[in-house]
């Protein structure tokens, strides 16, 4: 499973991506994206992330995991389960 990252804002690819692939938690705007909370989001979002709005919610409609985003709990499982190497045998991207 070969996932775009480039779609979203360059300093939040790499947070996105250990938590797609690994599980590891990213930070506070990623987690609120990520578990279907605008309001959080925008409250913690950076200029530039607030521009790109549009772009994140693209990516995670049809980039990201369907089971890696949507609520606190499916974020919460995911992270527990190592994310996609703790998911999907022979993953090693």
């Amino acid at each position: 499973m070969k996932i775009n990252y480039e779609q979203l804002p360059e300093h939040i690819q790499g947070g996105m991506r250990r938590y797609v692939e690994e599980g590891i938690e990213p930070g506070s705007f990623c987690m609120a994206a990520l578990s279907n909370d605008l309001v959080g989001a925008y409250g913690v979002a950076d200029d530039l992330n607030t521009i790109r709005m549009h772009d994140i919610a693209r990516w995670l409609y049809n980039d990201c995991p369907a089971g890696a985003r949507g609520s606190t709990e499916r974020v919460q499982k995911w992270m527990e389960r190592g994310g996609l190497k703790g998911q999907v045998e022979g993953y090693d991207e």
